[in-house]
């Protein structure tokens, strides 16, 4: 066994010139490869970690936005009442319009109007507006209005915004 390890250690003796001369130029290369492939490795890190933030942040932006119209639906379902007390209000005559069943009526407009204004809805002003037809319904034309082509002379129908998106295009008459 003396033997067997002796012979081993010449053999690594004897080979230790050859290899001394060779492994100086080895290290480097592969300590150039490693240093390559760990600088591959960080970019990709990098990259994926700024993707993971990216999504995130697209993530709550749609979450925020879902959040903040997810009511629309209902409101929208609302809206109707606001023209149907408009209507009531309109048709009541002028010796009943104190009494207190259309003050309770005017009440419970008034109400609902706050309750929608609360939670971001806003009645678009009409009359006298230039029409837009990303926000405006043209319902008819009138002559001799007195006013330019293409200003709103009456509102038929109110419009509504939630925050910044049209809920309802309001319809109206517009001068010709």
């Amino acid at each position: 066994m003396s033997d067997l390890f002796s012979k081993s250690k010449a053999t690594q003796v004897d080979a230790s010139p050859a290899q001394a001369a060779s492994a100086p130029a080895a290290e480097p290369s592969a300590l150039a490869a490693a240093q390559a492939q760990a600088n591959e490795y960080l970019q990709g890190w990098q990259r994926a970690r700024a993707d993971y933030a990216n999504l995130k942040r697209e993530s709550e932006a749609r979450q925020a936005e879902l959040t903040r119209y997810a009511q629309a639906e209902l409101l929208r379902d609302l809206l109707p009442l606001v023209d149907y007390f408009q209507h009531a209000l309109h048709a009541v005559p002028q010796d009943k319009a104190g009494e207190p069943w259309v003050e309770g009526i005017r009440h419970i407009q008034t109400k609902l109007l706050e309750v929608l204004a609360y939670h971001g809805v806003k009645e678009l002003e009409t009359v006298g507006e230039k029409f837009d037809p990303s926000l405006h319904e043209a319902v008819a034309e009138v002559e001799g209005s007195g006013q330019p082509v293409g200003v709103i002379v009456e509102e038929v129908r109110g419009g509504f915004m939630l925050h910044d998106k049209l809920l309802q295009p309001a319809r109206v008459k517009v001068a010709k």
